[in-house]
């Protein structure tokens, strides 16, 4: 072959037309191309001693919970340096062949084929496999595996002792998975674990928030208040729709309560776990930091720069203008002008801005269907003459049918709009033609969060901020669309309908990516977790225990999956996870903000407060000492019947009253300033603003302050890039000087030769 390849055909022995071709490369192609590359190899063995671990101590038992040590041994630690053709002896080479590791040597295959040109007519250049491949004259091109089985080859250890269902409990083991598939899928299985592992103790503090909740539940007075007959079975609530919805009793809500478990996840230990889910995913970015330093030097990933990764081949295909580099000053070569590419760059925003209108737009439908649902719903669940339905109305209020059926399809429109925008994700950003692989990935990348963010979190945000906000009240509602009127929350508050809207979108999600076989985007699917259990943790204390069992689950599945269903991929070299860390940044500033509107607007825990430590003693209330009784009938305000409009008006009641009851806090009819929003309508949201303004100041110092304490990068790692550099510039100190010493040598000895021909009178030398 010209590209200086040696290339082996074998003909299939089911179909004779079909060919396989396999690409060996010598090691004087493999030499050129690493430097090309830039690939980092070793140069001597560490010296450094690394730092006795403070755990050792414990080996003996997390030993265990560590891959086999005699099917996987650790591997000696290097020094390296980027490869240099003309500096062989000073590489650390016993062995040719095992010199450029299998995942070096598919890298540079593929950096070739990618070039190879195939086909030229006039100034036309065809090149690349995948121009071949997209026109059906190669049916696929990959790295093959490992195939021999039972022996213990890379492959058969990646699923012994990591895919192999088996392993589950045990660490994986990164320096094996990196050398087989390269650094990119290294870096994100590193990442996965060590969220994994960060997310045990999150899980732990939300299962104790939750089992505290469980354990108080029964002392919850305003839950008790509901349920007692004597209180809320003697208050009748208004109608939540105009003239066909039925006026009901409070307690009618009590066997749901209890189903839906309200007072475990609206209660103070919900507010203790949201401030500490701050805390801990700013520990949990700041130690990732650090990790993912030691894996760069590792992983030989340091100093890999932009400018050291080649254009993409698609990108070079388009290089018909020319231009000068603002950097080098030398013209060069670019697929479009500064309008072309401000043009491509409108189109891609433009269409993403689409995509979301159409989210937005599939919001408001399903809150359409929420109303005319929660309609429904209670023209016959709180229809007091059907009498089969008396034990579904016990457990099933309208809200709660409501909120699941709208969860449900909520979740089956993500899931159609996610597949229909991936491919226009990809179109776009192929438009966009970005030059490198880094830019590629980091542009699609941002595409897809965008959209994903809206797509997924659009339904939460609306429970946990716009439905109940603006209602009205009972004489003069608010209209969705001027006919549909606005949702109303529970007595209890809208927690737990964020609370099922959140676990069955969690759930279904991490369903649906464990059942699909693709692998693409699979930093995304963590991403978006990360956010569920980040931004609206508040509502859900048990989010952590879902995403850790989901989690180890994903590990071994997609392990499982790239060892044993999938072709080898070709490898990548990849210093970080990427456009991923400042979006996991932002999520962890935006989750401390949402967190704390969760609990001031979603829950009910700032208005018990403030009736607790204000209402329920003098001036306002009768009690002598602060108390939370009486607090269900204070939350309620009062509504005159014979102030309901004709046009909304309930058609009958079967009960025998004159003013109904209603959530909010306004004045009593009769009052001069009847229906308005009264004084604790005022403490409760100046209290709300209060504890928003504290919380976020306190938590955000906090993360200021960790952030600022934790390096990024450990002193023992610091040392060695120090070390490293120390001996790179040695070597090329002394390689240099043995080339100057080996140039000047010829000259050194011409002159010697003709000095030696003289007599000593013609070299005036004083002896």
């Amino acid at each position: 072959m010209k590209m200086g390849m040696e290339l082996e055909a074998t003909r299939s022995v089911i179909d004779e037309k079909l060919m396989f071709v396999k690409i060996h490369m010598p090691w004087d192609m493999l030499c050129t191309y690493a430097e090309v590359l830039h690939i980092k190899v070793p140069i001597q063995p560490n010296d450094l001693s690394s730092r006795p671990s403070p755990w050792n101590f414990l080996s003996c038992i997390t030993k265990k919970f560590y891959p086999d040590e005699e099917l996987i041994s650790k591997e000696t630690e290097f020094f390296t340096a980027p490869f240099e053709k003309d500096r062989l002896e000073y590489f650390y080479i016993k062995d040719q062949d095992m010199f450029f590791t299998p995942s070096m040597r598919s890298r540079m295959a593929f950096y070739i084929l990618s070039r190879a040109p195939y086909e030229i007519r006039g100034k036309t250049k065809k090149f690349g496999i995948t121009k071949l491949l997209d026109g059906g004259v190669y049916k696929a091109a990959y790295p093959l595996h490992d195939v021999k089985e039972g022996c213990p080859n890379e492959r058969y250890l990646l699923y012994q002792e990591w895919a192999h269902p088996k392993s589950f409990y045990k660490m994986q083991p990164l320096d094996l998975i990196r050398k087989y598939y390269g650094e990119k899928i290294g870096i994100y299985f590193a990442w996965l674990g060590f969220y994994t592992i960060m997310l045990t103790l999150a899980a732990v503090v939300g299962l104790g928030c939750f089992i505290y909740g469980y354990k108080t539940q029964e002392t919850s007075t305003w839950s008790k208040e509901v349920c007692d007959p004597d209180i809320g079975g003697q208050i009748v609530m208004c109608p939540q729709c105009d003239k066909d919805c039925k006026y009901w009793r409070l307690n009618s809500t009590c066997e749901a309560s209890k189903v839906r478990k309200l007072c475990i996840f609206d209660n103070f230990g919900t507010l203790v776990f949201a401030v500490f889910m701050s805390i801990w995913v700013t520990l949990f970015l700041e130690f990732w930091k650090r990790y993912q330093a030691e894996l760069e030097y590792e992983w030989d990933t340091v100093e890999f720069l932009e400018q050291e990764e080649p254009s993409r081949p698609e990108y070079e295909a388009k290089c018909i203008y020319e231009r000068k580099n603002p950097v080098t000053g030398v013209k060069e070569k670019v697929p479009y002008t500064e309008c072309g590419r401000c043009m491509r760059v409108s189109i891609g925003i433009g269409t993403v801005l689409f995509w979301i209108l159409l989210i937005l737009a599939s919001i408001v439908a399903i809150t359409v269907y929420r109303l005319a649902a929660f309609f429904a719903f209670s023209t016959r669940l709180r229809n007091e003459e059907l009498e089969g339905l008396e034990p579904l109305k016990e457990y099933v209020t309208p809200q709660m049918a409501t909120s699941v059926t709208a969860s449900l399809i909520s979740f089956v429109v993500i899931m159609i709009l996610n597949i229909l925008y991936e491919r226009v994700a990809i179109w776009i950003t192929d438009f966009e033609l970005p030059r490198t692989k880094t830019d590629y990935e980091n542009s699609l990348t941002l595409k897809m969060f965008l959209f994903q963010f809206v797509n997924y979190y659009s339904s939460c945000f609306y429970i946990a901020f716009a439905k109940g906000k603006a209602v009205g009240f009972p004489g003069q509602p608010v209209y969705l669309l001027g006919k549909y009127r606005n949702e109303e929350c529970d007595p209890g508050g809208c927690l737990i309908e964020l609370t099922t809207q959140l676990s069955i979108i969690m759930g279904g999600k991490a369903i649906w990516n464990n059942i699909q076989e693709s692998c693409l985007h699979v930093h995304l699917s963590t991403v978006i977790q990360f956010g569920f259990v980040t931004l609206f943790v508040a509502s859900f204390p048990l989010a952590p225990v879902l995403a850790l069992v989901n989690n180890l689950f994903e590990i071994r599945v997609d392990a499982w999956k790239i060892t044993t269903q999938f072709r080898r991929m070709v490898p990548e070299k990849a210093q970080h996870i990427g456009a991923w860390q400042p979006i996991l940044q932002g999520v962890a500033i935006l989750a401390v903000a949402t967190n704390a509107m969760i609990i001031a607007f979603t829950s009910d825990m700032i208005p018990r407060l403030v009736y607790y430590w204000s209402f329920s003693v003098y001036p306002y209330g009768d009690s002598d000492n602060h108390t939370m009784a009486g607090y269900i009938n204070s939350s309620l305000s009062i509504f005159n019947i014979s102030d309901f409009p004709e046009q909304s008006r309930p058609l009958s009641s079967s009960y025998n009253m004159a003013t109904c009851r209603y959530r909010d806090f306004r004045y009593p009819p009769g009052h001069y300033r009847q229906y308005e929003y009264n004084v604790r309508y005022w403490h409760v949201i100046a209290a709300k603003m209060a504890f928003i303004i504290v919380v976020e100041h306190v938590v955000y110092f906090t993360k200021f302050i960790l952030s600022y304490v934790i390096p990024d990068v450990p002193y023992t790692v610091k040392e060695q890039i120090k070390r490293e550099k120390y001996l790179t510039q040695v070597i090329l100190h002394e390689t240099n000087l043995k080339l100057v010493t080996k140039r000047m040598k010829p000259y050194r000895e011409e002159t010697t030769s003709s000095l030696q021909k003289l007599p000593p009178e013609e070299l005036d030398l004083d002896f």
